[in-house]
C-alpha cells in the first residue's frame, strides 16, 4: 500500500519447480472450460454445464471465477481481483496471491491497467474498454431458483422463454413495499432471449452490462454452471411501463473523494453510531483522490525463478 503506484512486472515461473501447473489447472481442465465459454458466448444469456474442480479452497468463495480466470489467463495479462468493489479484502488479497504464485503474471488494483478483472458483487465504476475481460463470481446462476425449485421445470421455462413467475415476483414486491424492492442480483433479459442472474452486484450496477464493450464471463463453481454476455450485447433490466426501473440514489457523498456519482457503502464509525458513506470501488476512490501510494504490497508481488514453462497457449 505505501509503494509507488505501478504495476508488478511478471516473473518468470517454473512448473516443474513449484509442482503444479500454470494457473493450477491441468490443460485437459482448461479445454473442457474453454470449450464450455465459447458456447456460452455464442448463447448469450444461457448457462452452460461444465464439470467444476476442486479448487484450494471451498464452494461459495470464488471458485467458479477462479477456473473461468485460470482457464483464460496468459502470461501476458494483468489480473486485478476485487471484493465488493475493494481490492483489499481478504477473499481479493488471497486470489490475486493465489494466480500470482501459480501463474507470475502481473497484478494491478489500477482498473485501467487490468486485462483480466475478476470481480464478486461489483463492476468497476471506471468505463471498461474492449480489451479487458470480466469474470464474475456467482454463487447462484439460476434466477428462477427461488420460485421455481425443480431444475427440469427451470430449463423448459428458460426453452419456453416461459418468464412470467420472475414478473410476478416483481409485482408482489410493488404491492407490499410500492415499489421493486430487490436491489441486488437483479434480474435481466440478455440479448431478448434470456432471463439471466448478473450475480448479486447490486442494481447499481445493472445499467454497465448494457452494451458494456468489455467480454463479461460468469461462473459458479458449486452449480458447475457457466453464462457470459459477449462484448456490445443488449441487457435489459426487468420493469414495467408505470414502474421502470430505477438505480439507487443517495443524499451524501463520498466523505474520501466527495463522489456523488458512485455505489457508495455506509459505514460505522464509531461507538456513538456515527455514519460516513465511501466509495464501494477503492480503485475509483482513489484516482479521483489522486493517491498514488495505491498499489500492490511487496509481499505480494508474484514469485520469481530462472524460467517460464507450462503456460497453455
Amino acid at each position: 500500500m505505501n509503494a509507488p503506484d505501478s504495476i508488478h512486472a511478471a516473473a518468470s515461473y517454473d512448473s516443474a519447480a513449484h509442482g503444479y501447473n500454470f494457473a493450477y489447472l491441468d490443460e485437459q481442465t482448461k479445454r473442457m472450460l474453454r470449450r464450455a465459454l465459447l458456447k456460452a458466448v455464442a448463447v448469450p444469456g444461457y448457462q452452460v454445464p461444465f464439470a467444476s474442480r476442486e479448487m484450494p479452497l471451498p464452494f461459495g468463495w470464488g471458485t467458479g471465477g477462479i477456473q473461468v480466470t485460470a482457464a483464460i489467463i496468459g502470461r501476458r495479462d494483468t489480473l486485478k481481483v476485487i471484493d465488493q468493489g475493494s481490492d483489499e479484502t481478504t477473499n481479493a488479497v488471497n486470489i490475486r496471491r493465489f494466480f500470482a504464485r501459480t501463474t507470475g503474471v502481473a497484478t494491478t488494483r489500477r482498473t485501467i491497467e487490468a486485462t483480466i478483472i475478476q470481480t464478486r458483487h461489483r463492476i468497476p465504476e471506471a468505463p471498461l474498454t474492449d480489451k479487458q475481460i470480466l469474470v464474475y463470481q456467482v454463487p447462484m446462476p439460476e434466477p428462477l431458483f427461488r420460485l421455481e425449485p425443480r431444475v427440469a421445470e427451470c430449463k423448459k421455462l428458460h426453452a419456453l422463454a416461459d418468464y412470467g413467475l420472475i414478473s410476478v415476483k416483481l409485482y408482489e414486491d410493488i404491492v407490499h413495499h410500492g415499489s421493486i424492492a430487490t436491489t441486488y442480483d437483479y434480474p435481466v433479459i440478455v440479448n431478448n432471449r434470456y432471463l439471466t442472474s448478473p450475480s448479486p452486484i447490486p442494481k447499481f450496477d445493472n445499467p454497465k452490462l448494457h452494451m458494456n464493450p468489455a467480454l463479461q464471463l460468469f461462473g459458479a463453481g458449486r452449480e458447475r454452471r457457466i453464462h457470459a454476455i459477449p462484448p456490445y450485447t443488449p441487457v435489459r433490466s426487468l420493469d414495467f411501463d408505470d414502474h421502470p426501473f430505477e438505480v439507487q440514489q443517495w443524499q451524501h457523498a463520498c466523505a474520501l473523494c466527495g463522489s456523488t456519482e458512485s455505489f457508495l457503502d455506509e459505514m460505522i464509525v464509531d461507538d456513538a453510531g456515527k455514519r460516513m458513506f465511501v466509495c464501494s470501488d477503492s480503485d475509483y476512490c482513489h484516482e479521483r483522490r489522486g493517491d498514488r501510494e495505491f498499489a500492490l504490497p511487496a509481499s505480494e508481488a508474484p514469485e520469481a525463478s530462472d524460467a517460464r514453462e507450462g503456460e497453455s497457449a
